[in-house]
């Protein structure tokens, strides 16, 4: 057998238990391959977490793959696999875990009420009873064994107390209470944590024991749940990165360290997690299954450190500290971001112009953010290129516009037939085909104007109420290395969209017929 290896921390430091590999791989969408579970483990021990649940081997051939590639490579954090309170699955699960250098058997069994008639079909004994067999069994493999209480938010208190004695009497050293389904709130789980922790408190061994929540996000609530867990006397939160799992997923590990990191005098309580390395993680996460985080996503989402209100960003070049809890690099990204837009200001305009190497008088000053507010009525986001496109006077410039269209979609392929007025006033005419008429319209586009575009994401949405309404499209394209955001509005929704994709055609066309910057503005810039 084998000894525990995480040991008792002082000050003290809430271990954090990453299931990105199990839990989070069961979102839909998010299997990865042993390979690709191998690759993510990697990151997860630079990250510093103490515990990676690497899968559930009595499930499938690949999570034991996975546990033995994950088994021989990351040697410093504990590894922790999944099984039923069932014979087979923890004899699986045992010599899944025979190359872990820090091997945990975690086990689970539902214990609520309606779990237990609807699911199990398990009197409140028969359950308690294979608690005690099927736990004691894993500890006969290993020393380090976690049982999970599943559903046990909804399991009465007096019952879910038994539950985790008679687990502890068993030899379990961590004792999971879940919030399976995402159904409680923070004072219920403080409370149930505090009542749980009292209620085995005379069991032998029980000072030892470990409490862990694990937390899911029906209710928005995860996070916040976790937390509660943790002024209950939890001192083992379950989190994945990115927040992904389970229907609305689990407790983001990024946002419970940081909650820690920046509420520190609160809190009393911290991580081993290395932040700056978050973001990274988080986008590797992406890149390997696939889906990305909202713009707005806490720690991690493209404009978690994004400031466009005039307000804002007047405060934030007075002190940063005026809006913002913590510094972008603490968790990885590069710096804060000043998002010009129709909600910026003449200061963070001027800012950004001095940075570019353009230095205005009041009266300059005042023409040229005028220009800008005009330029936000056609683009939601003015980027450095078009702020040097505007000042080299290649703003005012139409580019290509819209002239018809025809778009037939018959068979297994679309055609489109497009003909814009270039910047010239010239007519341009072009066909192409797609696999809809969307990819179609988008090929015309790209052959009339010469614009490559690789296309990332496509929105259609209405805006407006009733015969009213006009269709909303929205763009994310690559050109190169960059990222350009394109929107178009229009009754007729594939017209909005090839608005949308001529407002960054000829974003990029601006930008690339500007001249470049001067050696004495690039001089100032630097002053």
């Amino acid at each position: 057998m084998t000894t525990p290896t995480i040991e008792r921390i002082n000050p003290p430091r809430i271990r954090i238990f990453d299931t990105t590999l199990r839990d989070g791989e069961q979102s839909p969408g998010c299997s990865m391959s042993p390979q690709q579970k191998l690759v993510m483990a990697r990151a997860l021990d630079e990250l510093g977490v103490d515990v990676i649940e690497t899968g559930f081997p009595a499930s499938s051939q690949s999570d034991r793959e996975a546990m033995a590639l994950i088994g021989r490579q990351v040697r410093r954090p504990v590894l922790a696999v999944l099984s039923r309170c069932l014979a087979a699955d923890i004899e699986t699960s045992a010599r899944a875990l025979e190359d872990a250098a820090h091997p945990r058997l975690h086990v689970f069994l539902s214990t609520s009420p309606l779990h237990r008639e609807h699911k199990l079909r398990m009197t409140r004994e028969q359950v308690l009873e294979s608690v005690r067999r099927h736990v004691a069994m894993a500890r006969s493999y290993i020393d380090d064994v976690e049982f999970s209480a599943e559903d046990a938010t909804r399991t009465e208190l007096d019952y879910l107390i038994e539950v985790s004695r008679a687990a502890i009497e068993a030899g379990a050293t961590t004792i999971n209470l879940p919030d399976t389904v995402g159904f409680t709130t923070p004072e219920e789980m403080r409370a149930l944590f505090e009542q749980v922790i009292a209620g085995v408190s005379d069991v032998r061994g029980a000072d030892q024991v470990i409490f862990s929540a694990h937390c899911h996000n029906d209710l928005g609530l995860a996070v916040a749940n976790s937390l509660a867990a943790i002024e209950g006397g939890a001192r083992q939160v379950e989190c994945t990165v990115n927040g992904i799992g389970e229907r609305a997923g689990n407790c983001a590990v990024e946002e419970i360290a940081m909650a820690l990191k920046v509420r520190q005098a609160f809190y009393e309580q911290d991580t081993a997690i290395n932040t700056p390395r978050i973001v990274s993680t988080s986008q590797l996460l992406q890149r390997l299954v696939g889906m990305p985080v909202q713009r707005n996503k806490a720690i991690v989402g493209a404009n978690a450190f994004a400031h466009e209100s005039g307000i804002h960003q007047h405060g934030m070049l007075r002190h940063r500290g005026t809006y913002e809890i913590m510094r972008p690099d603490d968790v990885g990204w590069e710096d804060s971001q000043m998002v010009l837009g129709r909600h910026s200001g003449r200061a963070a305009v001027e800012q950004r112009l001095r940075a570019l190497g353009f230095w205005l008088e009041e009266d300059e000053l005042k023409l040229v953010f005028e220009q800008f507010k005009s330029l936000c009525e056609q683009q939601r986001v003015v980027t450095d290129a078009d702020l040097q496109t505007m000042m080299q006077g290649g703003a005012s410039q139409q580019g290509y516009r819209l002239a018809s269209m025809t778009i037939s979609d018959v068979g297994s392929r679309a055609n489109a037939l497009v003909e814009l007025s270039d910047p010239e006033g010239n007519r341009v005419a072009e066909t192409a085909q797609g696999d809809g008429p969307v990819d179609a319209l988008f090929g015309a586009l790209s052959s009339a104007t010469g614009v490559s575009l690789q296309l990332d994401s496509y929105q259609v949405h209405s805006v407006g109420i009733g015969a009213d309404a006009r269709g909303e499209a929205n763009l994310s394209v690559r050109n190169g290395e960059a990222v350009y955001e394109g929107t178009g509005t229009s009754r007729d929704i594939i017209e909005a969209s090839a608005l949308a994709w001529l407002d960054v055609a000829n974003r990029l066309l601006r930008q690339r017929e500007a001249p470049a910057p001067t050696p004495d503005a690039t001089t100032a810039a630097h002053a």
